[in-house]
């Protein structure tokens, strides 16, 4: 009788044939990959991080690249980087100082950024715009909570609509192959203590990519949605000065990239034709244990990540409570000199 052991041995080595299978498959056959060369690619965000780090790269691949931002000092400096690296005279790099938090101003930002082009709606958006500010649920009030959502939520969806509606009214000839590109987060699969204002926000993200995804089929318009872990940023440096500590006790083994990497794995996705698009282990883990009815783009590999995810997150979420509960006293503490307790 075959043992338990040769059994596991057996589907150890079934996995692994699937995989590299599938690899050949995604090689050779699948359908031919996006390029950005000559593409004109709009950017929220693109002044720092994950946004400026993706502008700079679609400038190195010969991509014509429009960044919109609120800050003009900061995008001049972004310009001067991209006019660095650029590929030949004849790319367009433009910056447009706009914010894009109602939807007068992201029309405004796109009616700019389209001008050089003649009107036409660009290529690619990718909209990377968002901030973080973690903290206790109980130190949130109204305004802090809304706030969170214009931060990250209505950063996405309002310039979304806005080209949309343009992309719709080109012909269905011209619209077909164009992209909207969505930034959640790791933690729009999962949270945990300290960003109850934040990952509701990128829940609602990954919310409007499934309805995208499933309605811009209409218009043959691609909708990508990026779901980066810690990206070793200044926003990162910015969101730890209100991070709380049990939170940063549960990050400290958290292995993050920079902003060059997480942009090459977010353009490897988009490349790829990837609907959810993750850049490392833990990404795939998480996307494949909380898919749910989304669509799978790499069906075989996305059930061997299933399977890893069905023995390996479970211990991992106990450790992560387990880690809460030790910072029960502590908190108590906190909460009286925050004046939320009196004794």
């Amino acid at each position: 009788m075959t043992s338990i052991p040769s059994l596991a041995l057996y589907a150890i080595a079934a996995g692994a044939t699937s995989l590299i299978l599938y690899e050949l498959y995604i090689m050779f056959f699948r359908k031919k990959k996006w390029d950005a060369k000559g593409k004109h690619c709009y950017i929220t965000g693109g002044t720092a991080g994950l946004g400026l780090a993706l502008a700079l790269k679609l400038t190195k691949e010969g991509a014509n690249v429009s960044i919109v931002a609120r800050n003009q000092e900061r995008l001049e400096k972004a310009l001067k980087e991209m006019e660095a690296v650029r590929q030949s005279p004849d790319q367009k790099l433009n910056v447009y100082s706009f914010s894009v938090h109602t939807t007068a101003d992201a029309e405004a930002s796109l009616d700019a950024a389209c001008k050089p082009y003649g009107g036409k709606t660009p290529d690619a958006m990718f909209l990377c715009a968002g901030t973080a500010r973690p903290g206790f649920f109980i130190e949130q009030d109204e305004s802090s909570l809304k706030q969170s959502f214009d931060e990250i939520y209505w950063l996405s969806a309002l310039p979304a609509l806005a080209a949309t509606k343009r992309m719709v009214r080109e012909p269905l000839s011209e619209t077909r192959g164009k992209k909207i590109v969505l930034v959640s987060s790791s933690l729009g699969y999962f949270s945990i203590v300290g960003y109850s204002s934040y990952s509701p926000a990128k829940f609602a993200v990954r919310g409007l990519a499934e309805a995208l995804h499933s309605e811009l089929m209409l218009y043959g318009i691609d909708v990508h949605v990026f779901f980066p872990g810690t990206i070793f940023s200044p926003g990162l440096i910015t969101e730890n000065k209100t991070k709380p500590k049990v939170t940063l006790k549960i990050e400290e083994r958290d292995e993050g990239m920079s902003p060059e990497r997480w942009a090459d794995e977010l353009l490897k996705g988009v490349r790829d034709g990837d609907f959810h698009v993750v850049g490392d282990f833990i990404g795939r883990v998480f996307r494949s244990s909380t898919r749910g009815a989304s669509p799978s783009d790499r069906g075989i590999i996305d059930f061997i990540y299933l399977m890893i995810g069905v023995f390996g997150v479970p211990p991992w979420r106990k450790s992560v409570d387990e880690n809460v509960v030790k910072h029960v006293d502590e908190h108590q503490e906190y909460l009286k000199e925050r004046g939320f307790k009196t004794s």
